[in-house]
Order: structure tokens, then sequence, then C-alpha cells
């Protein structure tokens, strides 16, 4: 049976949805017109799809029938086909403005916000998107442990993400130039 609240809990899912949105307004708006917001949000939307990727890749592939993801053409298009299309549309159309260390860091709360939405949804549904946040199989102080896990591996990520756009942003090139 179909849940909304279940469906929509997923970072997977919330992850797609503003990957797409990102898309869509990279289209819209020129080049010359994106200011150092745009390009903030879009860096946000590109990390948290390549979380998806990753995470995906490193812990739950193989888990389809368990999360519901067994449609073969669903599961490499939101796991797989948007995450790489959009760190190519990224990499090709850099941002125009360096990030910084302050943008990267600033990243993580949404993940963190996921993460504390998901433990007190969880705690009134007894649903967990992903079973390494699923409080009945690894009790609060394990999946705890596996979130400040997560949260210093999406740190580093994070920091190497910007520093890696920030070499090749337009202002980021003007600068070693």
């Amino acid at each position: 049976t179909f849940s909304p609240g279940n469906f929509f809990s997923f970072f997977t899912i919330q992850s797609n949805i503003l990957a797409a949105t990102v898309l869509v307004l990279t289209a819209v708006v020129r080049r010359d017109e994106r200011s150092r917001m745009f390009d903030a949000v879009r860096g946000a939307a590109t990390f948290y799809i390549t979380i998806t990727f990753v995470v995906f890749a490193l812990f739950l592939s193989g888990l389809q029938e368990e999360l519901d993801t067994h449609i073969p053409f669903t599961n490499f298009v939101v796991h797989y086909l948007i995450p790489v299309v959009l760190l190519i549309d990224w990499f090709i159309d850099p941002p125009r403005h360096r990030l910084g260390l302050k943008v990267a860091l600033a990243w993580l709360a949404y993940p963190l916000a996921w993460f504390a939405y998901t433990l007190v949804r969880g705690s009134s549904t007894d649903w967990y998107p992903y079973p390494f946040v699923d409080v009945t199989r690894h009790g609060y102080d394990g999946v705890l442990v596996r979130g400040v896990v997560f949260i210093l591996a999406f740190g580093i990520g994070a920091v190497v993400f910007c520093w890696l756009s920030d070499r090749r942003s337009a202002s980021g090139r003007a600068q070693t130039a």
C-alpha cells in the first residue's frame, strides 16, 4: 500500500525532487544572472544527490525488495542516472561564484534535519526508510553512532566538493590566473 508520508520521507525521493527542480532552474536562469545563493543551492542539490548515489551504492544496493525499489528502471533513474546527470552538469557548467567552507558546512543542515525528522517520525510510526536508521534494529545508540559517522563523512565530502567547485568556478579561475 502506498503511503505518501513514507514515500516522501526517503532522502532519495527528496534529493531527486530537489535535483529535478535545480536542473529546470539551471536551464531557465542564464549563467550571467546566477547569484552566489543560486550557486550554493545548485551545489547543495548536487551534493545531496551525490549522497544518494554513494549511500545507495555502498550500503543499500541489493536491498531493493526491502526498500521497495525493486522496479529496475526507477531504481536506475533515482539512484544512478540523476546523480550522474547532476554531477556532469555541475562540472561542465561550474558555479560562477566561489562557495567556500561556510557554504559546505551549511549544506550539512539538511542531512541533519532529515536525520532528526526520521528519528522523530520513526518513533511515532515505527517505520524507518533505511536499515541504518532503523531504531528497532540497532537501538538509538547504534543509530546515533551511524549518524555521527555519516555526518562526518558528509562533512568531509562537502568540504572536498566545495573546494573542487571553487577551483572550477569563474571567480576561482580568475583568482588563480
